[in-house]
């Protein structure tokens, strides 16, 4: 009886779906014809008028793919992308792939138009006769339908676009009507198999052949193009990677279908079907953290994130934010940056070689390019990533461009002070008397509101005398640069910073505070090391660009901002800057710390040791160094001066990322600005030698009426007053000791009204 009542359910079933699938056929064959014929019933006629006036125009943008970023010479070092597409013409598919996914999808569809009516009746045949149901889509259809998830952007339009009604499968088929009027059949194939999902994060049938076998689509053979092609009905279910066995049970499915349809021989199918699947994965790879330059990377994804947004990321809201990303990670752009990869090379040397990658202190540094502003490298001694003892945070750059809130600039900013004295016509032999401490009164911000009183110290009490503007930046004196920057004025010392690019990496206002002089406003090394290039340009400042070309997926330029260059201060300022700054690296706080070749720079420890920074350029390249502990500077100080780790990078990353470059010298200013002049060591030359170099340096000489005591021959310079290197006002006399030629006491060996030159001391705590 059981039996029985089993059967009659099932005829009773079976029944049933052959009335289904006939009504539905008939339906479908009404809405495309019906139209046309006047005998149709009045129902039918409605459906099939609803039907043909249906929107039938796809509003949908093509299918997503990678962005892709490359370096200054052409290599790509970057990738971003939230689904792994590599688009490709159906040219680039080996034609093997082309016959597997046609055979298995849509054997008809070289025959038939956007419905396939014996195809869907056959499926409708086919689920009648099994509980196991077989889609009637066409290949176009599919197409349709992958468009249309591809765009969706919300939760509630995926919903929407992969409910199970029969609406949906009408919108569909009425929009796929339409492309097979405009599109060809090739042009169809092409569009789906760049746009179908392969599983395991593929998208599109070039992904899916690297994902899988490490190859291109153009390279696959017969078993690989039918495993391909069984992916698509079920990624989840046929991924070869997690569901081996049911991923070959499926291709074999392919190969015997292509086999039925005389596309492979039965014995080419049994050949392939008996061969395990083997694989040659590759992973897919993108974002900054794959990148062999992680924190240029870092910087040009805000620069294109702002690019694409018209500027105007920043002041979006999230949602909107996520829009520009999402349009970034699927708009298959092509960028071209600034980035070099020597210089990047020789900047991560650097970093790890002086600082230790896993420890808490960091070593940060740019490169920029004098004349462009174009960024050269961006490095940090941390390793890019989320793992224990690396980071995230693009510390060499600004808050905008994922960075934090930067570091002290220390003595570095003081240059910016002694621009606005020479460009004010301040004489370079004005002599200050610095003490080894000074108070400061009656500074006034640019709004014309007091500042208190400024008090700053030099670490060295012995750091105490009369300085010039030279002499005073050599040995980075503090207390000098106090009493400079109120001859200066503070407002123009600090519009003097703003004019070579100078801003706070968190983005707030300037402190405009006396003690700016001395760098208490935190930098970061991108916007330093741009605007010590602007000084290397003879005062021609660049603001800092690492994006030069975007070409959208339609192979269209997109606008990119326009080069931002101006010349701040007159050249002949700028040179003597220059020469100003060569002293630093061969008298000053850095001496020693030359490259090879002309260079200028300067150092700055930062208040109690929190830091230490060193910028420094020549004519073709600038570069700016920080290292400081990110957990909190106050906190954990790192009590090294300027002239130490920072330097000691500075040196190895120029020397490395210049080698084999052009070696320029700096333009010599042109104008007199009341230089002084260095008194040439004559030590052991002749009376006439002597004289003739004095001359040179345009100095007099005078011999002593009295020769003394010395082991050097009768005749011969023993001594100077002033002494070898001191700086002197143009024309000094300068006092020429001779040998008697006796063995014995003399004048001791003077350094003249300077005192000898030492590490950079720092500007160590002072009170306010």
């Amino acid at each position: 009886m059981h039996d029985a009542n089993k059967g009659r359910v099932a005829a009773f079933s079976t029944l049933f779906r052959l009335l289904v699938a006939g009504v539905v056929a008939g339906v479908l064959v009404a809405f495309i014809v019906l139209p046309g014929v006047g005998s149709a019933g009045l129902t039918a006629r409605d459906a099939a008028t609803n039907f043909q006036e249906m929107d039938s125009e796809l509003k949908t943008s093509k299918p997503s793919a990678q962005t892709k970023v490359f370096d200054a010479s052409g290599k790509q070092f970057a990738t971003f992308f939230d689904k792994y597409r590599e688009p490709i013409r159906l040219d680039q598919v080996a034609p093997i792939m082309k016959k597997a996914i046609v055979d298995i999808e849509d054997s008809r569809f070289y025959e038939h138009g956007a419905l396939d009516l014996k195809g869907t009746i056959r499926a409708l045949a086919k689920n009648v006769e099994s509980d196991q149901t077989q889609g009637g889509s066409t290949l176009t259809q599919q197409y349709v339908k992958n468009l249309l998830v591809d765009n969706a952007k919300t939760d509630a339009e995926y919903k929407e676009v992969t409910a199970p009604t029969v609406g949906r499968k009408l919108r569909e088929l009425r929009f796929a009507l339409d492309l097979e009027q405009k599109m060809s059949k090739d042009e169809i194939l092409q569009g789906y198999l760049n746009i179908a999902y392969f599983g395991a994060g593929a998208y599109g049938i070039e992904a899916a052949a690297r994902r899988y076998f490490s190859k291109s689509a153009a390279q696959l053979n017969l078993d690989q193009a039918a495993l391909l092609a069984g992916v698509t009905q079920n990624p989840a279910a046929f991924d070869p990677i997690r569901n081996g066995k049911d991923a070959r049970k499926r291709r074999d499915i392919v190969l015997y279908r292509m086999a039925e349809l005389g596309h492979i021989t039965k014995a080419q199918a049994d050949a392939a079907a008996a061969k395990p699947i083997k694989l040659n994965r590759t992973d897919p790879v993108g974002g900054c953290e794959t990148s062999d330059a992680p924190y240029f990377c870092e910087y040009v994804k805000f620069d294109l994130l702002n690019i694409l947004s018209d500027g105007k990321y920043w002041s979006l809201k999230e949602k909107q934010k996520q829009d520009v990303v999402n349009k970034l990670n699927r708009g298959g752009y092509t960028v071209r940056t600034t980035l070099d990869m020597k210089a990047q090379r020789a900047v991560d040397r650097a970093l790890r070689n002086y600082v230790a990658p896993g420890g808490h202190r960091v070593g940060a540094e740019s490169m920029v390019e004098p004349g462009t502003g174009y960024v050269r490298a961006i490095g940090l001694s941390k390793r890019y990533g989320s793992k224990k003892g690396r980071t995230t945070l693009n510390l060499p750059a600004d808050a905008a461009h994922g960075g934090g809130g930067g570091v002290s600039a220390g003595s570095t900013f003081k240059i910016f002070t002694l621009i606005a004295a020479l460009d004010q016509g301040i004489p370079i032999n004005t002599s200050i008397a610095a003490g080894a401490q000074t108070t400061v009164t009656g500074l006034t911000d640019c709004k014309g509101g007091g500042t208190g009183v400024f008090s700053p110290r030099n670490s060295d009490p012995a750091e105490k005398g009369a300085y010039n503007l030279k002499t005073g930046t050599w040995h980075s004196v503090n207390t000098f640069y106090a009493q400079l920057e109120k001859r200066v004025g503070l407002c123009e010392s600090v519009k003097m910073a703003q004019k070579f690019g100078m801003r706070r990496a968190d983005g707030r206002p300037f402190l405009e505070v006396p003690s700016q002089v001395l760098g208490t406003n935190e930098i970061d090394m991108v916007h330093l090391s741009a605007a010590y290039a602007g000084i290397a340009a003879r005062g021609k400042y660049c603001a800092p660009v690492s994006v030069t070309e975007v070409i959208d997926g339609e192979g269209k330029k997109v606008k990119t901002p326009k080069a931002d260059c101006r010349q701040v201060v007159d050249q002949p300022v700028a040179d003597k800057v220059n020469d100003i700054m060569t002293g630093v690296l061969t008298r000053g706080t850095a001496r020693g710390g030359g490259i090879g070749r002309p260079a200028a720079g300067k150092t700055g420890t930062c208040e109690a040791h929190t830091c230490a920074v060193f910028a420094g350029h020549t004519p073709n390249l600038a570069a700016a160094v920080a290292y400081w502990d990110p957990r909190g500077p106050v906190r954990y100080p790192v009590n090294v001066f300027g002239a130490d780790q920072p330097l000691s990078i500075w040196r190895q990353s120029m020397q490395n990322a210049l080698a084999g470059k052009p070696a320029p010298g700096f333009a010599q200013s042109t104008e007199d600005f009341g230089d002084t002049s260095s008194v040439p060591d004559v030590r052991g030359m002749s009376v006439g030698a002597a004289m003739a170099a004095l001359r040179g340096a345009d100095l007099q000489g005078k011999v002593a009426p009295q020769p003394v005591p010395s082991d050097l021959p009768k005749g011969k310079v023993v001594n100077t007053s002033p002494g070898a290197n001191a700086e002197v006002a143009p024309g000094t006399t300068v006092m020429l000791f001779m040998s008697s030629g006796r063995k014995g006491g003399g004048p001791g060996r003077g350094e003249g009204p300077g005192r000898g030159e030492g590490p950079d001391r720092g500007n160590l705590p002072w009170p306010f």
